[in-house]
């Protein structure tokens, strides 16, 4: 497992309870001065915060690249601004620094598998774009525990991230069952899933889809399974900094852009063949009518840079998550509302 080694000996915290408070960092949001927008702007690149280490939503591979659903729609903001999806700088961030840095304008965008809540949308001080991934979380334990359900965790140490709604979801459903455990919390993610591997855990909990890519960095993947219990629902979101309507409002049309270009049938293939297309619905997305980009403060063909630079949410999807990649994530709750799913973008016009 990368980074195996720099485990344990570190912050090891045991708790006997099936308590758990709210953890979510609240502080006073800082609005620095003019919109995020003209910053990101004059300044030619965005500064996107991502995790850095969970496959298929933002990792970085050894030839130092950044790839995942999340970094894709850094690169999807980065192209609509700029026709150029490699201006971008990345920041990994933990789930303790994330909101921090965002707050106080260190990162412009934080696309960091971050579940969408009341207390972070108010009092943490974030807005959040459209949903990128309908998520659960879930609990993965070794295949020869013998453990079938949350009942057989019963004063069992489970791993989990400090921090976190996962956390907290925690503490509620095994206080909600009456059922007592031993929380065993790190604030980094690399430690929470080796301190698993070792032994020193009898589960681990995440988001399912986090539970799925962190699988397979295991010694052994084959050897563990994740519960069917699905125990909350985790709809994840990039997020701006409250109070940059501007840069939010295009943090949130690139993300629909993509989702309609799927809906439409527009892809990083055809998109240029499409642009003389005589379907209004089409046009406009393209922005080869209308001027829906200058609203936002773009050009109006915003949309057509990100899909030809980056692809459709479909095949964002495919390539991070999709049947071809060790993931193997079924789209399920992520499939176009057309196909029973929960993506919709509002209309174009």
């Amino acid at each position: 497992m990368r980074k195996l080694t720099l485990i344990l000996g570190t912050s090891l915290i045991f708790a006997t309870t099936a308590c758990g408070g709210n953890t979510a960092q609240t502080t006073n949001p800082s609005n620095t001065s003019a919109d995020r927008w003209d910053t990101v702007k004059n300044r030619g690149q965005v500064i996107c915060g991502v995790s850095g280490e969970v496959p298929g939503f933002s990792f970085v591979g050894t030839d130092g690249k950044y790839s995942g659903i999340d970094v894709d729609i850094c690169r999807a903001v980065a192209a609509a601004l700029f026709d150029n999806p490699d201006a971008v700088e990345y920041r990994n961030l933990n789930a303790k620094e994330r909101f921090t840095a965002l707050q106080t304008g260190e990162v412009d965008i934080l696309s960091r598998n971050t579940t969408w809540t009341l207390s972070r949308a108010t009092s943490v001080g974030l807005e959040f774009a459209p949903v990128v991934f309908y998520d659960g979380q879930a609990i993965m334990v070794r295949k020869n525990s013998n453990i079938k359900s949350l009942a057989d965790l019963k004063d069992k140490a489970i791993c989990v991230q400090t921090g976190t709604t996962t956390e907290q979801n925690l503490a509620d459903q095994m206080r909600k069952r009456g059922i007592t455990y031993k929380p065993v919390v790190f604030e980094d993610v690399n430690v929470t899933f080796a301190t698993y591997a070792e032994g020193r855990c009898e589960a681990v909990t995440a988001d399912r889809s986090a539970l799925v890519s962190r699988r397979t960095t295991l010694p052994k993947p084959e050897d563990n399974v994740i519960l069917d219990e699905v125990i909350s629902s985790e709809p994840l979101a990039p997020a701006v900094a409250k109070g940059n309507t501007k840069w939010r409002d295009t943090l949130t049309w690139v993300v629909y852009a993509l989702i309609k270009a799927e809906e439409l049938g527009i892809n990083s293939q055809n998109v240029g063949q499409l642009a003389t297309s005589n379907d209004p619905d089409v046009k406009r997305l393209l922005g080869t009518e209308g001027n829906l980009g200058e609203g936002l403060g773009l050009t109006n063909d915003f949309a057509a840079k990100a899909i030809k630079h980056v692809g459709n949410y479909g095949e964002i999807y495919d390539r991070n998550l999709g049947p071809k990649t060790k993931l193997n994530l079924p789209r399920g709750q992520n499939q176009q509302w057309t196909k029973g799913g929960l993506l919709y973008s509002p209309p174009f016009r």
